[in-house]
């Protein structure tokens, strides 16, 4: 199973251009031991480390009664949950190789883009599937465990910290998603002067998903981030559109408008939630694990982080703004540059009776002729 066509050359083997080219079949046989210690008794045990979720605890099936709504079967995070996040880093790798296979490349083979377009249309539709099908997954959680309708949710931890298997898994995939993404800037070349930037980008999705895993703020960072993924879903399906072609540009100009009701919706609810709710927690523990969560060091954290990456992303949004608006007034400016220059040229010239004349020292046969 190959996800990379090979060029009439091959590169040799474990070169720098091998890895590039067939990384996602190297990552898949290395899931695949993962998968095939399963079967073995003596490696099961490791195997399911990384397969399946840890750190669970049963609850008696009377107590599992008397809460309806909770299941028999929780979870709290721990060590171990780092090797479940590496598995799922590698299907993660795994599925951004096949989306770029089968869908981006042929779109990019019929549309033929410029290579600098390229790097952003993939970027673009890279997220878009992401964005969506997160937004798809975490609303039906918010739906399935009444946050919605029970808003206390939002800054009231669960029972005994304990979070369900599918809001549990819901943040290890997260995690595992955007630890993919280092490893592919270095898989899709991305360009030395833009690593920066994506590495603040991705490094401040990893921040915030893991405070709120680790501080049990499971409810109010998954409404959080549906909100965040449904904008940023609309930048980057808006820019499909854009590298598609570029009269899209009002398109672009009306999601600018949606973007920043959403910061505003995102940023109000987070000052509200943390800043009022935990803020009157009638415990005053400073116990970091206390049901709600209510240690000031955490307050603090929290809401600085969430205006901070507000304010970050609103300020990326500007400067990818200014530099379409810039690109659309390149072209124009270039024709108007020109004519001032032809300009510029006859303007040494004089006028009289409309045909020019010229400026410069009269020649010497004509102050011959003035002289006589």
């Amino acid at each position: 199973m190959t996800f990379r066509k090979k060029g009439t050359k091959n590169p040799p083997v474990l070169s720098q251009e091998f890895i590039l080219q067939n990384h996602a079949d190297l990552v898949a046989c290395v899931g695949m031991f993962f998968v095939l210690g399963l079967m073995f008794e003596g490696t099961a045990e490791v195997s399911i480390v990384f397969i399946t979720l840890q750190h669970g605890v049963t609850f008696p099936a009377e107590e599992a009664e008397e809460r309806a709504t909770a299941p028999k079967f929780l979870y709290h995070y721990g060590a171990k949950d780092l090797a479940t996040v590496f598995f799922y880093m590698l299907v993660a790798i795994i599925i951004h190789a096949t989306i770029q296979e089968y869908v981006l490349d042929r779109i990019n083979r019929r549309m033929q883009f410029p290579k600098p377009k390229q790097s952003k249309f993939n970027e673009s539709g890279q997220f878009s599937v992401f964005f969506l099908v997160s937004c798809i997954w975490g609303t039906f959680i918010l739906l399935s465990e009444n946050c919605l309708s029970d808003l206390s949710l939002l800054w009231r931890a669960h029972p005994n910290n304990m979070m369900t298997f599918q809001m549990k898994f819901f943040y290890i995939s997260q995690l595992a998603y955007w630890f993919h993404a280092f490893p592919e800037l270095y898989f899709q070349r991305i360009k030395p002067q833009d690593l920066s930037q994506q590495v603040v980008y991705v490094g401040l999705h990893l921040f915030h998903i893991a405070g709120a895993y680790l501080l049990y703020l499971n409810h109010l960072g998954l409404l959080l981030l549906m909100m965040h993924y449904f904008v940023e879903f609309l930048s980057h399906f808006c820019d499909l559109f854009y590298f598609s072609d570029e009269k899209y540009q009002k398109e672009f100009s009306l999601w600018a408008i949606v973007f920043i009701l959403g910061r505003l919706v995102t940023l109000i609810v987070s000052v509200i939630t943390v800043g009022f709710h935990l803020a009157g927690g009638q415990n005053g523990n400073s116990d970091g694990t206390t049901e709600d969560v209510n240690v000031l060091a955490a307050k603090i954290a929290v809401l600085s982080s969430s205006c901070t990456i507000q304010a970050y992303i609103t300020w990326n949004l500007f400067n990818v703004q200014l530099q379409r608006w810039m690109e659309e007034d390149a072209p124009l400016q270039a024709p108007s540059v020109k004519k001032k220059r032809t300009k510029g040229r006859f303007s040494r010239k004089g006028t009289e009776n409309g045909v020019a004349t010229s400026n410069r020292v009269d020649s010497p046969h004509m102050r011959k002729e003035k002289s006589s």
